[in-house]
Parts: structure tokens; sequence; C-alpha cells
């Protein structure tokens, strides 16, 4: 079965929301320029409600070590995921000193994008395929409710599961399943009412069309 993450949850509300209507993974965001920023005291707190059959994920852009250990001191994190443009190196240091599973977001917009895999794989355990995002529109690396053209990963065979992110919604997510057979979706702006603000309806219906899938 397809593995769903809610990503950019902010309150317990919209955890609980998430874990009842049957999500695989939770997302928490500890980029400051995110409207779905929360702090390590409040994530700690959201860490409460998950269960140990839900992997709560820690999203982090170009974190520095001292970052990392303050959250994973206090959070209880089962995965961590880069939203950077941390380099391999970088990625193999976070793996080696953190020893968590791993997930690299890759910005994909043209499927020589996706050479980047090779890059990453001997150090990561997932990708994540979200849109790459306009520099001048965004400071934002994800979360923007932008969509990529699918159709670049139709027959391409990662190295490692990913997650599909971008631009999904309760509508679209069903036909994304079933066109490119992902381990996972991710989703964070279509499931809210404004940016940072989730809609618990938007999480249940998004969820049920995922599983209709």
């Amino acid at each position: 079965m397809t593995k769903i993450k809610i990503c950019g949850l902010s309150t317990p509300e919209s955890v609980t929301t998430a874990i009842e209507n049957g999500a695989s993974h939770i997302g928490l965001v500890f980029y400051p320029k995110s409207p779905r920023n929360v702090t390590i005291e409040t994530a700690a707190y959201l860490a409460n409600f998950v269960p140990d059959t839900v992997t709560t994920v820690g999203l982090f852009v170009n974190p520095s070590n001292d970052l990392l250990h303050q959250v994973l001191n206090t959070v209880k994190l089962d995965m961590i995921q880069l939203h950077g443009d941390e380099s391999s190196a970088r990625v193999e240091e976070i793996k080696e000193t953190f020893k968590l599973p791993l997930m690299k977001a890759l910005p994909v917009a043209l499927k020589d994008d996706l050479n980047l895999c090779d890059t990453y794989t001997p150090y990561v355990d997932y990708f994540l395929f979200d849109a790459k995002p306009d520099p001048s529109l965004s400071e934002l690396p994800g979360g923007n409710g932008l969509a990529f053209d699918w159709t670049i990963l139709e027959g391409f065979k990662p190295p490692k599961p990913y997650f599909l992110a971008g631009g999904l919604t309760s509508d679209n997510v069903a036909t994304a399943i079933n066109k490119l057979a992902p381990y996972g979706v991710d989703v964070s702006s279509g499931i809210e009412s404004s940016a940072g603000v989730k809609d618990s309806r938007k999480i249940a219906s998004f969820l049920k069309a995922s599983k209709s899938a």
C-alpha cells in the first residue's frame, strides 16, 4: 500500500486528524522561513501524539549539526528529511553522525534532474521528488503547491524508493498513484485553508482519496 506523508503539521488537531485517517508518516518542519515552521518545544509536544506505528519525519533545509542535535535531543524523530541543496558529502556526514533513515528531496523540472539520484544514493534511504520552484517567486524549496510534469517519472526506476510531492490534492492524488505507483505521496499546501494552516476536512479527504487508488 502506498505510504502517505502529511507534512507541515503544527497543531495537535492536525496531527490527530492525520493519524486517525490513516497517515503513515507525519512531517514536522524546522525551517524558520516556512509558514509551517515549528519550534523545538512545539515539535516535542506534537510528537507525543504520534504512535509508534506512524513515522515522524523532521524536515530540515541545509541544517547545521548543532540544530540537528538540538532537535533530536528533544524531539522523537524516526527520519530526517533534507530539503535543501545539501551536498552528497554533507548528506553522508549527517547519515554517519545521526544514524537515522534519511530522505533527500530533489527538485524536478526536467528529466535530467533525476540524474541527481546517483549522487545521493549511497547515503539515503528514500528520495522525495518535488517541483523545482522559481527562485524569483519563492524562497521555499517545497510546500509551494506546484506540480511538475509527472511523465518525467514514467518508466524511471529510482535506485531508492521515492515519495511524490508537489501540487498534490485530494483531486489528483489517486491519479498520480495509479499512474506512477510511487512508494509514497507527500502533501502540505494541498491540505491547507491558507499558508501554514491545515484544514482537517482536506486532510481527511486527501487520505481517503490516496487510499482509494
